[in-house]
């Protein structure tokens, strides 16, 4: 019923979903537990009187309005959570060192876990017998070796799918889990095949298969959900400020509801994070099986060669972020034969 429900809705479904939903959820928060007690505030008193006996309707107006302006403030809402907007250089420095010295941690974790199973099993290189005995001798692992000889394979899998929401080298990391759980999946395609994603996202997505779009669609709106949850909840907790200093009616309701927001705002952040498992899988999905199409529809050829693959990607890339240069005539050695050369 789920899948009828996105085909018939189309792109519509992920602005429902996405935004209008839970709008709506804290819209429903908002005039249960804050507007009886700020009804008697002139400019919220204003308003009930003329939804009174179309509260409904006002209520769904409402939702979707909201909605509509919070996905189309989508971008700039992103940005502030993955530590690119309105963060003090201070902050964004301390937040990149911090998740590089967590994503170090997890790494080394990982590789002694391993070089330990491996020393059991059989004799270990030179090598390896150094880097396990420096492991080993490491101050900062040092809290986590009871639990790590401990460990399960579950467990095992569950570093590894936290070190898997890192982008690859620490030249890419954001402040913030949020922005570096996303920051891995933009910065794929460059990784694996010098093709930059972020730049030729339109044509990419234009000449994907649907399937692939769907999917990424689909799984990018369990993450704006939970973005837009956060910060409505924010938005109600600002209105339950105001309506504590400015009414003691209902104080007790009121300040129950801030502090279980309050308590939600860092559970959906997590939520948010989760969620971008699935939205990077579509992403990676999308390069592997969209990047032959978008090639046959610039007119090239894909090597079979991984090498030469990434220097025509490499090459691609550039024609749209910098201005023409004789050097892009490079780019002529993986373009198709026109058809009338062909048949000749």
């Amino acid at each position: 019923m789920g899948d009828i429900a996105k085909g018939a809705l189309g792109g519509a479904w992920s602005l429902l979903v996405g935004w209008v939903l839970p709008t709506a959820l804290n819209l429903a928060i908002l005039t249960t537990n804050l507007l009886p007690s700020l009804r008697k505030l002139p400019p919220f008193q204003h308003a009930a009187s003329l939804a009174q006996g179309r509260g409904a309707l006002a209520f769904l107006t409402a939702s979707l309005m909201l909605g509509l302006v919070l996905n189309a403030l989508q971008n700039p809402l992103y940005r502030i959570l993955e530590g690119y907007l309105l963060w003090p250089s201070v902050a964004y420095e301390y937040g990149c060192r911090r998740h590089q010295s967590i994503r170090r941690g997890l790494s080394d974790r990982l590789l002694l876990m391993r070089l330990e199973r491996r020393a059991v099993d059989a004799d270990l290189a030179a090598v390896d017998r150094a880097d396990l005995t420096l492991l080993r001798r490491s101050a900062h692992l040092a809290r986590y070796r009871n639990l790590d000889q401990r460990s399960t394979a579950t467990r095992r899998a569950l570093l590894q799918e936290r070190l898997a929401r890192y982008p690859v080298g620490d030249g890419h990391l954001a402040p913030t889990r949020l922005g570096n759980a996303i920051r891995r999946f933009e910065v794929y395609a460059y990784d694996r095949y010098q093709l930059d994603s972020q730049l030729l996202w339109n044509e990419l997505t234009a000449t994907a298969p649907e399937q692939a779009r769907r999917q990424v669609d689909t799984a990018r709106t369990s993450v704006d959900f939970f973005v837009c949850l956060l910060y409505g909840h924010l938005a109600v907790l600002l209105a339950a400020a105001v309506t504590l200093i400015s009414t003691s009616s209902g104080a007790l309701a009121v300040a129950t509801t801030a502090v279980v927001l309050a308590a939600l705002v860092p559970v959906w952040y997590r939520c948010a994070v989760s969620a971008t498992d699935e939205w990077a899988a579509a992403v990676r999905a999308l390069v592997n099986v969209g990047r032959h199409p978008l090639a046959a529809s610039l007119g090239l050829d894909v090597p079979r060669q991984l090498a030469a693959e990434r220097t025509m990607w490499s090459l691609v890339s550039r024609l749209p972020r910098i201005p023409y240069h004789e050097h892009a005539a490079a780019l002529d050695q993986y373009r198709r034969s026109p058809p009338n050369d062909e048949a000749t």
